[in-house]
């Protein structure tokens, strides 16, 4: 499994209490590209305007093979659009849907699997 995290801003405002209005209650079409795109453990936590963004990617499945999942989605793409407009977009994101990829400088021990 891979791991993933990412920061992104959202924009002053009322766009804090949108934001978490909106993931409350995720689309049920998100959440299942979500799952076909080959992502798990999918946690978004926010820090004042600022947030953290971590999931697992399936071994063998891209980023760039992940993201066309959603971009053949409508619901995604409609998701997305509405997301855009509560984002602030960070000069690193590099023209992409705004979140910053994080590089991993530790991760921890963990316990074997109990059978």
């Amino acid at each position: 499994m891979q791991r993933f995290g990412r920061v992104l801003r959202l924009r002053e405002g009322g766009a804090v209490a949108e934001y978490e209005k909106l993931h409350a209650v995720v689309w049920p079409e998100v959440l299942e590209a979500i799952l076909q795109a080959g992502i798990r453990n999918y946690s978004i936590y926010r820090y004042d305007r600022w947030l953290f963004s971590y999931f697992e990617l399936s071994d063998g499945i891209t980023l760039e093979q992940a993201g066309a999942v959603f971009a053949h989605s409508a619901a995604c793409k409609r998701w997305e659009e509405r997301m855009q407009t509560l984002q602030e977009p960070l000069p690193e994101s590099l023209g992409s849907n705004g979140w910053v990829p994080m590089k991993e400088v530790f991760h921890g021990p963990t316990k074997p699997e109990e059978t």
